[in-house]
């Protein structure tokens, strides 16, 4: 299991390696910077200990060599600063860069998954990945950028002038770095595992925020708080257990580095002082050691910090290269062709699809559609109704058979082309945060003002969105408090209506709508539907009496077919379905 981990371990770190190869010319100007700040900081001690050198006592002060020194320190610093301002720019160019080119892949990694993937994962997690991992990784990066450079060169460069010093007490500085390394693996393995259960148990309560404050109506309609609190509480719970069992190891790099820094310190005065004693070195050079002891151990103090930090990184990095790694749908085949003016020959071709594998739910099921005919589906909640539409789209592919459109099979079309040729109105409806006049340009970005306000008026949508605040450029969203549903759902509708397919898919559009309004819509779609395949998901059957074929579902399987008066002269489920929704109407009415 462990050797599992370092595995996966290395190898998102070569990913992120590879990442930043494109970056070379920039890493290496940093190194160079690096180098010259690392120089100049270990430079400054020496000409502060030349300095005290020249302090020998009352009326022994060589002033003029003290002003060529302080002068020599001042410019060291002024160029050490800019350096690392440099550095600090280039750095966090690279990091966020790497950033922006992660999201990209990912976000479009995830425009390519199959709907099957999104079925199965819950929203928060993903955006949990999208946001917050990949915020963590760039704080990580960032650190290692802008201190493992410069903390790796500045433990060479003070061994090396160290070692021009005095060997001797240079010795006992390097016998004693052992512990310091020591220290950092032992964080650094502690830490990966800790740091990730950190982060899937984030994305796990992301996910319950998100799901409790999209559907807050639903939880607070039916008192279920109390039981949204608990859930959030547990998980709640497993994540501080798990933040803190991280930040405790990782809290342990601070001290355990401090007290090897000050025991090396101290090893360093005591060696020191007696060689001064003994006169093998002065006064200027045991501060100059000690300044560089001081130093040696700090960047090791640094380093332990990055190595958490990094674990971290890694941890986040790999949850979002699980995601850029997800299988994408499959894709259109080498020969597929574009379909271009869809006459509207739809074929099932003994179909058969299950969304798994152990639950089956269309079976053998074949119907043809010839061009222009209105076709409407009816059945029971859960037969396959809007499966079947998923599969007209070709949201999923079937698992035997084929969907055929103008004889062509579906999987041999792109998708872009035959998603181009079918105009789709659903249920549910979906709003991007845009203005009005953007949400129905949608389908037809090069529409003109005069066609979005035909399309809204065709959907009767025109009188509502001359009442908004800045009528047709009132900015809107999926979640907007100004719209109705049936106020969102005739946008959707005029979105549709701006750019008239050669087919159509109505999927229970009209059900978030007041009676009066859909028999005006109906209206509007009996004039669409003129020349074009269309196929209506409905509940209410009196909206599809007029449909030249009505295909009637049960159990996944098309159990009758036929006009509205053959099959009510066949007296089968058409008609008990029939029956009873205008024995229930009537009911109510009465």
């Amino acid at each position: 299991m462990a050797e599992q981990k370092n595995s996966a371990e290395r190898q998102t770190l070569r990913r992120v390696m590879q990442d930043l190869r494109r970056y070379q010319g920039w890493l290496i100007l940093t190194v160079l910077l690096a180098v010259v700040t690392v120089a100049l900081t270990l430079y400054v001690p020496i000409l502060i200990g030349r300095a005290i050198d020249r302090i020998q006592g009352a009326g022994l002060v060589d002033f003029s060599a003290l002003t060529r020194i302080l002068v020599t320190v001042g410019t060291s610093v002024g160029v050490t600063a800019l350096a690392q301002w440099v550095m600090s720019i280039i750095h966090n160019k690279i990091a966020f860069e790497v950033v922006e080119d992660i999201r990209n892949r990912a976000i479009s990694r995830i425009e390519q998954l199959p709907l099957s993937y999104l079925d199965r994962q819950p929203t928060g997690v993903t955006v949990s990945r999208m946001i917050s991992d990949v915020d963590q990784f760039a704080d990580g990066l960032l650190m290692g950028f802008t201190q493992l450079f410069t903390g790796i060169l500045t433990i060479l460069g003070t061994l090396i002038f160290m070692l021009s010093i005095h060997p001797g007490i240079t010795l006992v500085v390097f016998v004693m770095t052992p512990l310091s390394l020591f220290a950092a693996a032992f964080i650094a393995k502690r830490t990966y595992s800790m740091f990730r259960l950190q982060a899937e148990t984030r994305a796990e309560q992301t996910a319950v925020i998100n799901e409790t404050i999209t559907n807050q109506k639903v939880v607070q309609a039916f008192g279920h708080e109390p039981e949204a609190m608990a859930q959030f509480d547990e998980i709640n719970d497993r994540l501080t257990a798990a933040s803190l069992k991280a930040t405790f190891y990782s809290s342990l790099t601070n001290p355990c580095t401090r007290f090897v820094n000050a025991l090396v310190y101290a090893a360093v005065g005591l060696t020191g002082a007696l060689a001064a004693i003994r006169g093998t070195m002065t006064v200027g050079q045991l501060s100059c050691f000690l300044s560089y002891a001081n130093q040696y151990t700090k960047p090791f103090n640094e380093i332990s910090g990055v190595v958490t930090e990094l674990q971290n990184a890694l941890a986040c990095a790999d949850r979002v290269f699980a995601l850029i790694d997800e299988p994408t749908e499959r894709p259109d085949a080498p020969d597929a062709i574009t379909l271009e003016h869809a006459a509207g020959a739809v074929r099932f071709d003994d179909i058969s699809f299950s969304y798994t594998k152990d639950r089956p739910l269309i079976s053998h099921c074949s119907v043809d559609v010839t061009p222009g005919q209105r076709v409407a589906i009816v059945g029971p909640t859960g037969c396959g109704k809007t499966t079947l539409i998923n599969l007209i789209m070709r949201f999923y592919d079937v698992n035997d058979g084929a969907v055929r459109i103008d004889g062509t099979d579906l999987r041999g079309i792109t998708r872009h082309s035959l998603r181009g040729q079918i105009g789709m109105v659903l249920q549910d409806t979906w709003l991007k945060a845009a203005t009005v006049r953007e949400n129905i340009r949608m389908g037809k970005p090069d529409a003109t003002d005069e066609e979005i306000i035909t399309a809204a008026k065709a959907a009767h949508a025109h009188s509502f969105i001359k009442r908004l605040p800045q009528g047709y450029d009132t900015v809107i969203s999926d979640r907007s408090g100004a719209l109705s549903q049936g106020q969102r759902q005739l946008l959707c509708i005029a979105r549709l209506m701006l750019c008239l397919p050669p087919m159509l898919i109505l999927d229970e559009a009209t059900s978030s709508i007041d009676t009066r309004t859909e028999q005006k819509i109906q209206s509007a779609f009996r004039k669409m539907m003129q020349g074009r395949t269309s196929f209506v998901v409905a509940h209410r059957l009196s909206t599809i009496r007029e449909a030249d074929l009505i295909l009637v579902m049960k159990d996944g399987q098309i159990i009758e077919q036929g006009d509205h008066t053959s099959l009510l002269e066949r007296n089968g489920f058409y008609a008990e379905l029939y029956r009873a929704q205008f024995a229930h109407t009537t009911a109510a009415e009465a």
